[in-house]
């Protein structure tokens, strides 16, 4: 009788925002998803180049302790302050270099991409997508910011690519 053996995938879950930056990571075993960690960085009010370098480091110790395989990273939309889609834009670069950096598979998915993977409908709000990200992973009520759940919700999109 031959073993069956359950291969495991560690996703690391990223809503990038220089404000604000959404982490996530997640197991994939067989068909079950388990998150083992999220929380949001936040790095001190100031220059962009100070708020980059701590976004930057504290991804890397990330990529350090939990050891993902995958970078999933939501692809970048530009809205009505250009300004605030370029800077974002930089921290997508250096997301993408610590991806490389560190030989983890890079995905990126548009905002409606990840709505339609996580809810079944690509025009979902917020309030939508962090329910069904607490009712896949069956998670407890408790509060968690915005980028929080669309990290959790960006790692979630890459399991249909993985099975």
């Amino acid at each position: 009788m031959r073993a069956t053996h359950n291969i495991s995938t560690r996703i690391l879950g990223i809503d990038p925002g220089y404000d604000r930056c959404g982490v996530a990571v997640i197991e994939q075993e067989g068909n079950k998803d388990i998150l083992l960690w999220s929380s949001c960085i936040t790095p001190p009010k100031g220059d962009l180049d100070v708020r980059f370098l701590e976004i930057g480091k504290t991804i890397e110790s990330i990529i350090h302790e939990w050891n993902p395989s995958i970078l999933s990273c939501e692809k970048i939309f530009f809205t009505k302050n250009q300004k605030t889609g370029i800077a974002v834009a930089e921290l997508r670069g250096i997301i993408r270099f610590l991806a490389a950096l560190h030989a983890l598979t890079f995905l990126e998915f548009t905002p409606q991409e990840i709505k339609r993977a996580v809810t079944g409908y690509g025009n979902a709000d917020k309030q939508q997508v962090s329910t069904m990200v607490r009712a896949l992973l069956k998670m407890n009520s408790e509060h968690r910011h915005d980028d929080e759940y669309d990290a959790i919700a960006v790692a979630l999109t890459t399991r249909p690519l993985m099975r």
